[in-house]
């Protein structure tokens, strides 16, 4: 039977949805801009004319007033009209970010990644193994313990001794420091391909997904340019590309002395990058070659690839290109770390990034 379904009224349920709506909107836009409101809520102007997102009910004033009220952006200095993002949306775009990049995975247990180590561990699995001096009882399996048990004695002269018991094998858990680290050369905007917004969008994804998910994780983030810095988390939306060479070394020289103050066992390094080392540091002076591979660059970046290889701290490179000379560096500098590296269009970077980071938990620590 064909028929209307009729709900309650509710005032302001249609403005809520328009609301969400443009926020989604404009969260995306805030990235493309690093944080500039301003220039977000022009941009979104610009869609609202052409795309009609809102109408008589519910329009922009309506939905900037809702963005203020909601504490999504604020206006810190009054003498100073501007408004900037609150801590509360940069929590937003993060989460966003996980979805939109993460959004096939299930959720796992926080703060926790299985290594393929057997034993008395703390997340189970489908195997069981006879009892042992030690194991815990909450890995007892009463079920195949019984069974057991009837099997071996009987029901009339039923007992249930250790030979009877089984447990539920688990997995041991493990902890990792990482260190991602974020190519903000010039190159990352070259030839009109933004290359930097995506890697951004990765990072916030990685960040939330560890700060959440894998609470007893370490995560450092750093940007490399002719130099390279340490960022917090809260800065990864604002991140901009500057008129930069590729400081490589830079950049692996300050994730190795972070990952040295870690006393965690397991460590990492994530780079995202799309292209080759083109200065080092000499000194107080910078020694800088864009054309080609220069033997001197290219040494000193292969060299700390093999020192990170004798730290037992693996390098996993995500370029984001694919020029045959670029694939031959990266190559090179897989084999001299021993490490992982992906080729990979924008698109798919955030899958190869979550891939790689769960397959480098499997150590027992």
């Amino acid at each position: 039977m064909v028929g209307w379904r009729f709900s309650e009224f509710i005032p302001g349920q249609q403005d809520a949805a328009s609301f969400e709506k443009m926020l989604k909107i404009f969260k995306e836009l805030l990235l493309y801009t690093s944080g500039n409101v301003s220039e977000a809520l022009s941009w979104l102007t610009e869609l609202d004319k052409e795309y009609q997102l809102t109408d008589e009910n519910y329009g922009m004033a309506d939905f900037i007033q809702d963005l203020i009220d909601k504490g999504y952006i604020n206006n810190p200095d009054p003498e100073n009209p501007g408004f900037i993002p609150t801590a509360k949306m940069e929590i937003a775009m993060r989460r966003k970010a996980l979805d939109d990049i993460f959004d096939q995975l299930k959720k796992s247990k926080s703060g926790n990644h299985n290594t393929r180590v057997t034993g008395i561990g703390d997340e189970f699995s489908s195997e069981l193994k006879p009892y042992e001096f030690g194991d815990k009882l909450e890995h007892l399996d009463v079920s195949s313990s019984l069974r057991n048990a009837q099997i071996n004695h009987g029901i009339d002269d039923f007992k249930l001794t250790n030979q009877d018991l089984e447990m539920r094998e688990s997995f041991y858990q493990s902890q990792m420091s990482t260190v991602l680290m974020i190519d903000i050369s010039h190159s990352m905007i070259l030839y009109g391909e933004d290359r930097i917004t995506p890697a951004k969008k990765v990072a916030m994804a990685l960040a939330e997904l560890i700060t959440t998910q894998y609470r007893k994780d370490t995560l450092d983030i750093i940007v490399f340019g002719n130099d390279a810095w340490q960022i917090e988390i809260k800065d990864l939306p604002y991140l901009q590309v500057g008129p930069y060479h590729t400081n490589t070394v830079a950049g692996l020289e300050l994730a190795m002395d972070i990952l040295k103050k870690r006393r965690n066992s397991n460590k990492q390094i994530f780079m995202i990058t799309d292209g080759k080392p083109t200065c080092i540091k000499r000194g107080k002076k910078y020694y800088k070659n864009s054309f080609g591979l220069d033997r001197k660059i290219i040494n000193r970046t292969l060299g700390l690839a093999t020192k990170c290889r004798k730290l037992n701290i693996p390098v996993t490179t995500f370029m984001i290109a694919q020029d045959p000379y670029l694939v031959r560096f990266v190559d090179q500098f897989t084999r001299a770390n021993n490490g992982k590296a992906f080729y990979s269009s924008l698109d798919g970077l955030g899958e190869f990034i979550f891939m790689d980071y769960n397959n480098n938990k499997r150590k027992r620590y």
